[in-house]
């Protein structure tokens, strides 16, 4: 078996795989100030509650857009696993050739997810997460990631809202039915999500556009992320929704390179 984490702003995503089968995943909130015994206590405890043995872990993989809380991470792995795990990042193999102007900038997660989108759909691909921040990502059929887009993500959007004006109130995000708002927090629901749903839309399309002008094929829109649920109804352009992309890019790329370190 093997543990792949993902490490978000918001989140970490834990997930367990015997073979290519995901048998367990679970959700923590991201905090750098934890320490390493303190992850430790709470992903053993997780075991535990799932009846797995964690001296079943042969390998780990990470990928994390928060450098602060590697320390604890890589610790916590050393001592209660007992293995070095592999981190994504310069060096590690993944099967995309990246044609950023830096490719040290560009996340592990968007390698991730652009890594697991090419293995499972070989197409060219769109690829959106709807987490802390949206992200969109393009890559050729072949497996050139071209780069693509940043945007606050919609709870951020949301809570900007909510500190910048001093009269609106913080409003749970929920797609109300009609644009028109009949009350103040129905009014910022709509314009918070259908607001979105035309942002999606629109650099879904100015993407598609683009990658023509590379020469690819009609894109496949593959999305992932939490958040998706509440705007994939009005954005017919996604192909397909799936919630463990990241956790499959991880298996894939771990796959790659469990070779360094045996």
């Amino acid at each position: 078996m093997i543990l792949v984490l993902d490490v978000g702003n918001t989140n970490i995503v834990l997930g367990i795989y015997k073979g290519k089968e995901l048998i367990a995943d679970w959700r923590l909130s991201t905090d750098s100030k934890r320490t390493a015994d303190e992850y430790g206590i709470q992903v053993i405890q997780l075991f535990l509650n799932s009846k797995l043995d964690p001296s079943d872990i042969e390998g780990v993989i990470i990928s994390s857009v928060v450098p602060n809380i590697m320390y604890s991470l890589e610790h916590m792995i050393y001592k209660y696993f007992e293995v070095t795990p592999i981190i994504v990042g310069p060096g590690v193999k993944t099967g995309i050739n990246i044609k950023y102007d830096n490719p040290k900038e560009v996340g592990a997660d968007r390698i991730v997810n652009a890594v697991a989108a090419h293995e499972l759909y070989n197409k060219p691909l769109i690829i959106i997460d709807f987490g802390t921040a949206t992200t969109f990502c393009a890559v050729t059929e072949k497996g050139d990631y071209l780069g693509g887009t940043i945007c606050p993500g919609i709870k951020i959007s949301s809570d900007a809202l909510f500190e910048r004006a001093a009269k609106l109130p913080r409003v749970e995000l929920i797609k109300p039915e009609a644009v028109i708002g009949k009350n103040t927090v129905v009014s910022m629901q709509a314009g918070i999500i259908y607001g979105y749903i035309g942002q999606v839309n629109y650099i879904i399309e100015k993407m598609k556009k683009e990658m023509k002008a590379y020469g690819e094929k009609e894109p496949y829109v593959v999305a992932t992320g939490g958040l998706t649920k509440l705007i994939i109804e009005d954005c017919k352009a996604i192909n397909v929704v799936n919630n463990i992309l990241t956790l499959e890019g991880l298996r894939f790329i771990y796959e790659k390179n469990k070779e360094q370190v045996y």
